[in-house]
């Protein structure tokens, strides 16, 4: 096994180098993550925008599910797609077992609760706000639903950031839906666990190192977009008042 330092420096020379299989892992990461993310974004979004507007005999149940779904062990959820996805299941005839659809689906229901809980957070305030200008304006539940969502989109931009640092984090339910097959299902994550448990420390630290980089960079992208999103609250409040 390599010593550390020596580890280290090999990991920086495989990131810097633009090793094949590095960026071929790191691509593969990407592309899962980011689809399960517009997935997850295109249904926790219009989900979280209903609950903010409607108001139903079991609401605050909802919302309680809702949030509890934050806690989801993701190898629970991996259990659920893969029993799904096997030829037994349901969704067997697919074909989708140990490919990155697989691993695309336990990702979207791994994080479409948490774009869907934050997101509804904001668009409560927001329509609490703006309650009384939406009512004047005789929008449908529809519109209504619309208007928010537009209004919100610096904040809801946070939700679908999250829901992204998340996914692209996620180990256990890709592991076990996608198999970690080399050049076909191996993310970042898993790739890292393999790597550690051959003694192969340079490619895990490599990984690691552009893990935590983009989670800075999900991060840095958050501060921003919720600096924007005040600046432009108080544009608005300054022209409203002259």
């Amino acid at each position: 096994m390599e010593n550390d330092p020596s580890a280290m420096a090999l990991a920086v020379n495989l990131v810097l180098e633009g090793d094949y299989q590095l960026y071929g892992i790191i691509g593969l990461s990407l592309q899962v993550s980011l689809l399960a993310t517009l997935i997850a974004t295109g249904i926790g979004l219009p989900l979280a925008a209903w609950l903010a507007i409607a108001r139903f005999p079991g609401r605050g149940a909802a919302v309680t599910i809702l949030n509890a779904m934050l806690g989801l062990p993701p190898v629970v959820v991996g259990l659920f797609v893969y029993l799904s996805l096997s030829r037994a299941g349901p969704l067997g005839e697919l074909g989708l077992l140990f490919t990155p659809a697989a691993m695309v689906i336990a990702q979207t229901i791994l994080i479409t609760p948490i774009v869907a809980a934050i997101g509804l957070r904001s668009l409560e305030d927001f329509n609490t706000e703006y309650a009384e200008q939406l009512r004047a304006l005789g929008l449908s539940r529809r519109e209504r639903a619309w208007t928010l969502l537009a209004e919100a989109r610096f904040s809801l931009a946070t939700a679908v950031l999250a829901g992204f640092g998340r996914a692209v984090a996620e180990v256990g339910a890709v592991m076990i839906v996608g198999g970690n097959i080399a050049g076909v299902t191996r993310v970042m994550t898993t790739a890292i666990a393999l790597e550690t448990s051959k003694g192969d420390l340079a490619l895990a630290l490599a990984l690691g190192l552009v893990l935590i980089a983009i989670a800075l960079s999900v991060n840095a992208a958050a501060s921003l977009v919720r600096e924007i999103g005040r600046r432009s609250a108080g544009e608005v409040t300054i022209r409203g008042e002259a």
